[in-house]
């Protein structure tokens, strides 16, 4: 994996392999470091042409609620509208994470390019069949 992108709160790579990119979340996130690392991820899908992101939020600590309406209503369309074609999300096991996913899906009205997971190893295995 090369690694595009880091700070102390994401990671991102592009997985050579599976041609996609694989971002690693860290720690607590606030409105603004979900949306400075959101805009990172479309910036490297697009100079990558990357159709599917591998999006892991195992090490995330805490709500960050903040930004749930702003992904769904802006970032995702964004992801879209620059060929986004399957988005797997790995659960955090904090449970105020957990919460602040679902509550984008929901906003998102869940669609079905976007799949969770709380295992890694599936999400693998799922992005590589879609």
């Amino acid at each position: 994996m090369e690694k595009l992108y880091y700070t102390d709160q994401i990671e991102i790579f592009y997985d050579t392999h599976h041609s996609w990119l694989y971002v690693n979340w860290i720690g607590f996130q606030t409105t603004q470091s979900v949306k400075d690392g959101c805009g990172k991820i479309l910036e490297y899908m697009i100079s990558e042409a990357c159709t599917k992101i591998l999006n892991d939020n195992t090490l995330v600590e805490g709500m960050w609620s903040g930004a749930a309406k702003w992904g769904a209503d802006v970032w995702f369309p964004d992801l879209r509208a620059h060929g986004l074609q399957a988005f797997a999300w790995v659960y955090s096991p904090s449970m105020l994470s957990r919460l602040s996913t679902d509550k984008t899906l929901t906003h998102a009205h869940h669609p079905d390019y976007i799949q969770t997971f709380d295992d890694i190893e599936e999400a693998k295995v799922w992005l590589g069949n879609v």
